[in-house]
């Protein structure tokens, strides 16, 4: 498709403000698919072409962690298999179900996750000094973890708030701990949703290479902010940005 300049600047802007709000929080696709379907995108279309730059402000965020040593990988495969299942079934079942599915889940999503950090802020934002869990010691983190993991292959946006709530509710992960975490979980059920839509020629290369552009460098820029970032500064964008996610998920077409 031809992109016009105005177009590559739109797609440029919000990939970095989403690179920056999906590494700190989530939902930051709730910038870019809009921005996708502006360019005259069906709504599958978009959803499959966001995760473009979806990888590649993953990949960016987990390098940048790890780095910082704030990428905790001792307990990482048994955290990624039940995180790769379920986004393996959640693009299969975005491939093939109605379009109209994702803003109910979309909205339940994120009004869940602010009732949660409203009420009881320690499910996701664990005291300084909790000790972390391992998954084979918490049964109820494979469940949280696959949900996620099918949320995140479904929908994708808001996928963020969900992992964390498994990370940091389940396991007792810290914030940025936890954000590390949810940056490796969400670029590996991507590449593996990606994979599937790119089996059924759903992703424009084009468009999707620019908005990865600019997530890189958001990505990049949100966890420098992470780590001198205070926790509580954390929890309350943590919530900010649920309450941003409510709004774009009622006033969405």
């Amino acid at each position: 498709m031809d992109i016009t300049l105005l177009e590559v600047a739109l797609l440029l802007v919000t990939g970095f403000l989403a690179g920056i709000i999906n590494t700190l929080a989530g939902g930051g696709s709730n910038l870019t698919l809009p921005a996708l379907m502006v360019m005259g995108m069906p709504a599958e279309v978009a959803n499959a072409t966001n995760r473009v730059g979806v990888a590649i402000q993953g990949l960016t965020a987990v390098v940048g962690f790890s780095k910082h040593k704030k990428l905790d990988t001792s307990d990482t495969g048994p955290i990624l298999v039940p995180t790769i299942i379920g986004g393996l079934l959640g693009a299969a079942a975005a491939a093939y179900a109605p379009s109209d599915w994702i803003k109910p889940l979309l909205l339940g999503t994120m009004l869940a996750m602010a009732f949660i950090i409203l009420v009881k802020p320690s499910i996701v934002a664990p005291e300084p000094g909790t000790l972390s869990r391992k998954v084979m010691e918490t049964p109820s983190s494979w469940w949280g973890l696959g949900l996620a993991g099918f949320y995140g292959g479904f929908v994708q946006a808001g996928v963020g708030f969900v992992l964390l709530a498994a990370l940091a509710g389940t396991l007792r992960y810290d914030l940025v701990r936890a954000n590390a975490l949810k940056m490796l979980c969400t670029l590996v059920f991507t590449v593996v949703a990606l994979g599937l839509f790119i089996a059924e020629d759903l992703v424009m290369w084009g468009p999707g290479l620019i908005l990865a552009f600019g997530t890189m460098f958001g990505a990049n820029l949100a966890v420098k902010m992470a780590i001198k970032a205070k926790p509580e500064t954390l929890k309350w964008f943590l919530f900010i940005m649920t309450l941003c996610g409510c709004i774009a998920a009622t006033l969405s077409d």
